[in-house]
């Protein structure tokens, strides 16, 4: 079971490396940059649809409860 510390953690980590997030549903959202992502309790808000300037369209919110693994996006690994 995924833990919203666990997400803090990637987020946080030094240096960052950008990971994907996949929910039970089948769908995933990346998080490409610590700023992309805020975690809270039961959720992350993950930022989608980032143009160049590295700014979001809009946010979309995982519950952690749905997630279902974490991997890294450049080596597709599993966390």
């Amino acid at each position: 079971m995924i833990t919203a510390k666990q997400v803090r953690d990637l987020i946080t980590a030094d240096p960052f490396r950008p990971f994907r997030i996949h929910l039970s549903d089948g769908s995933h959202y990346d998080v490409t940059h610590r700023d992309m992502a805020i975690v809270e309790k039961n959720t992350i808000d993950v930022g989608i649809n980032v143009d160049s300037d590295g700014i979001a369209g809009g946010l979309v919110r995982c519950a952690i409860l749905h997630i279902v693994r974490l991997a890294d996006i450049e080596a597709g690994v599993q966390r």
